[in-house]
């Protein structure tokens, strides 16, 4: 992750990775979006800040703000990863507010990528309509549904209001397409934008 390929430049990131760790991603979900997280993080370069949030009925974060990629930074993620278990209740109106709320800068391509079933107990129009603001402010929330009970119907709805895309993995290695795709997307926006 410390690496940066030349052959394939590409503006820098700041990119809010949110993962779900309620009651209802226990068993084979929770070790799925765990190593997607993980593989996730190996996309990252130096160029980029990143962050990760946990959500259940409580909102907890690696970092306190988002925070340059380096060694030190991508070791503490993974231990920070491999140590995340699922239970509680369910609240992502509160983790998607703690995203939003991260230091921006505009010169950088502004993410949020968001694993979980979709299962919760916020009011559904309400995340809808943060996704709008994400929207409005340039942030894009890439969904990804874990596990075969998702909520295809909120997770589509939050990554289209947001400007952003929407997958359901089968399994965790998947993820390095969906982040092939969403470099590949992004870089796209950003040198249409910048003409």
């Amino acid at each position: 992750p410390t690496q940066q390929d030349e052959t394939n430049p590409r503006m820098p990131r700041d990119l809010t990775f949110i993962i779900d760790t309620s009651g209802s991603m226990a068993g084979p979900s929770i070790e799925q979006a765990k190593s997607s997280l993980a593989v996730a993080l190996t996309r990252l370069t130096t160029q980029d800040r990143f962050n990760i949030i946990q959500f259940n009925n409580t909102v907890r974060s690696l970092f306190p703000t988002l925070e340059p990629v380096t060694t030190t930074t991508i070791k503490k993620a993974i231990r920070y990863t491999e140590g995340l278990s699922a239970s509680g209740g369910t609240e992502m109106l509160p983790a998607l507010r703690h995203a939003l709320k991260s230091q921006q800068d505009t010169s950088r391509i502004q993410q949020i990528v968001l694993l979980t079933d979709g299962q919760t107990w916020d009011d559904e129009d309400a995340c809808m309509k943060l996704a709008d603001e994400a929207g409005k402010q340039g942030i894009a929330i890439t969904s990804i549904g874990i596990g075969e009970e998702w909520n295809e119907k909120l997770l589509l709805q939050i990554a289209e209001r947001s400007h952003g895309d929407s997958h359901w993995i089968q399994n965790p290695i998947s993820i390095l397409d969906v982040f092939r795709q969403e470099v590949e997307g992004m870089q796209s926006v950003a040198a249409v934008n910048l003409k």
